[in-house]
């Protein structure tokens, strides 16, 4: 009886882990196709501003295109997982140091979409792909 549960639970943090990798991959790739179809140079700009190239700019494609799809096929999918890990952390770095400690009108934290990002790709990362995946890991 003890072998069904543990095999029940095996197959639960597979479906768990599919979602969590579903999420935060299907999400993310939103802002990399926004992107796409944008200009980097206000990217770039502000990675002139901190003395850092501006070749850095195309990174985010790294962490908002090609990291999501590998975390959706779950190919790769830690190593997906730290390149948004990376990337966030440009994020905050760059862009979103002035609101660390900041609340929203409503009470809620005002870079919680960025921290939601930061802390399921961290969750990727540690986790791995689980059994649904092209390339289980």
């Amino acid at each position: 009886m003890l072998d069904h549960i543990e095999q029940s639970n095996t197959a639960g943090n597979d479906f768990g882990k599919l979602l969590l990798r579903l999420t935060i991959g299907v999400l993310l790739l939103f802002h990399g196709y926004a992107k796409l179809n944008g200009d980097l140079g206000w990217l770039e700009n502000m990675l002139a501003g901190y003395n850092l190239p501006p070749q850095l700019a195309y990174g985010v494609y790294a962490g908002e295109i090609l990291a999501p799809i590998m975390i959706i096929l779950g190919a790769f999918c830690r190593l997906g997982g730290l390149m948004v890990v990376v990337n966030m952390g440009f994020a905050l770095f760059l862009a979103h140091q002035s609101e660390l400690m900041l609340f929203d009108d409503q009470g809620g934290y005002a870079l919680e979409v960025q921290a939601f990002y930061l802390f399921t790709a961290l969750s990727v990362l540690f986790l791995g792909s689980g059994r649904y995946a092209v390339r289980p890991d």
